[in-house]
């Protein structure tokens, strides 16, 4: 038993001899805690962006847009008087639904002759474009119910009897990139980009720090000493391996029946600084911290919550903003937005600039640093030979 014991002190010993171990065991709780109660803090989503089409530009369509407005869950964003570029004008201002008042809107309601709406709904985020409508479709069969029950009051009809006999506002609802409706097809691509920026996260955080940890940076510094051409080998064979998973995913899209039509290009340039963006950041992490283990600990740290803070099933603008600023320096934030936008909902690609200069920059920057980093690291090591 007091050997038992005495093993059981010595563990704890050794855990509280590790720093980084303690801090991730203590403070990831607490961090994950705050982070993800504070992505989740409103409990709802609200003031999402609508587009509405207003062809009847008469005082009841102008009463209903103002009903819009003053939702909790939907604004008015944007109004127009076609439907002469709507859908671009929505996908730039991230708006999942487009209502369209059509002509003649009032004097049908005037002249009892049905009227309807046309909602058009982008399915690609379920979560979103589902509060919109239904907000929509809440604020329009109210307005329907009132002029319905208005009307039977003029006829004579008592206000009690009138409010019994009123029908919902009828609204013609047309859903798009209605595939993303199936949660297999939202679903699995995000969470497979998540698991690529993983592996290329935790693989790279290996590549340096194994070389300190094992006393073998002397023989790689005697075939070079170039931080550049150091880097270069390393990342370059885990680019040629993401072909491969990327190659495996296309599998699983084609096995699933998974849409992947898609502009070749642009989807390769933005892979490509994905690719990047993320092994420069594992690359630094491997020269900062000169110990496998706790390389590999700091980016499960980065990697785990990333796909929860990448605005891909919750939205960015529901979040507090120092929360959008921490998903801004992830990868796969930027990345699942192209995605979204390439895949799902087919969109012109200038609309991925945006994202594709945010990973950019991530990589130059994460590049400099690692340059920097490493050419000290060089010097340093030069010197103590020298030394001895």
């Amino acid at each position: 038993m007091k050997l038992l014991w005495e093993l059981i002190v010595r563990e704890f010993r050794l855990f509280n001899n590790n720093k980084v171990l303690r801090i991730l065991f203590i403070g990831a709780p607490i961090l994950y805690g705050v982070l993800i109660g504070n992505v989740y803090k409103k409990g709802k989503v609200t003031n999402l962006p609508i587009i509405v089409v207003d062809e009847d530009r008469s005082p009841m369509s102008a009463k209903l847009i103002d009903m819009f407005d003053e939702s909790e869950v939907i604004y008015v964003s944007d109004i127009l008087h076609d439907n002469f570029n709507s859908r671009q004008l929505a996908l730039e201002k991230e708006a999942t639904v487009v209502v369209n008042i059509p002509r003649g809107f009032m004097s049908s309601i005037n002249q009892n002759r049905q009227t309807e709406l046309a909602v058009f709904v982008d399915a690609s985020n379920t979560l979103t474009s589902n509060y919109a409508m239904l907000a929509v479709n809440v604020c329009a069969a109210t307005m329907k119910a009132g002029i319905q029950i208005e009307a039977q009051k003029k006829k004579g009809v008592p206000g009690y009897v009138a409010s019994q006999q009123f029908e919902p506002f009828k609204t013609t609802i047309i859903k798009q990139n209605i595939r993303s409706g199936n949660y297999l097809y939202f679903m699995l691509p995000g969470v497979l980009m998540t698991v690529f920026q993983q592996i290329l996260l935790l693989g790279l955080a290996l590549s340096f720090a194994s070389e300190f940890e094992g006393n073998t940076f002397s023989q790689l510094l005697s075939k070079s000493s170039n931080p550049f051409t150091l880097i270069f080998v390393k990342v370059f064979p885990y680019f040629l391996m993401s072909i491969g998973v990327l190659a495996l995913y296309y599998g699983f899209a084609v096995f699933y029946d998974i849409p992947i039509a898609v502009e070749i290009w642009p989807f390769i340039l933005s892979t490509t600084l994905f690719i990047f963006a993320a092994s420069f950041i594992g690359i630094l992490v491997s020269i900062a911290v000169p110990s496998q283990l706790k390389a590999t600990e700091i980016l499960m740290v980065i990697a785990t919550p990333s796909f929860i803070l990448s605005g891909f099933t919750w939205p960015l603008s529901q979040m507090p903003q120092w929360v959008q600023t921490i998903a801004d320096v992830i990868p796969l934030t930027h990345y699942l937005k192209i995605f979204r936008l390439l895949f799902i909902e087919h969109a012109p690609t200038h609309l991925i600039r945006q994202p594709m200069i945010a990973l950019a920059i991530i990589a130059v920057v994460c590049l400099g640093a690692s340059l920097l980093l490493l050419y000290i690291k060089i010097r340093k090591h030069k010197k103590m030979t020298i030394n001895e």
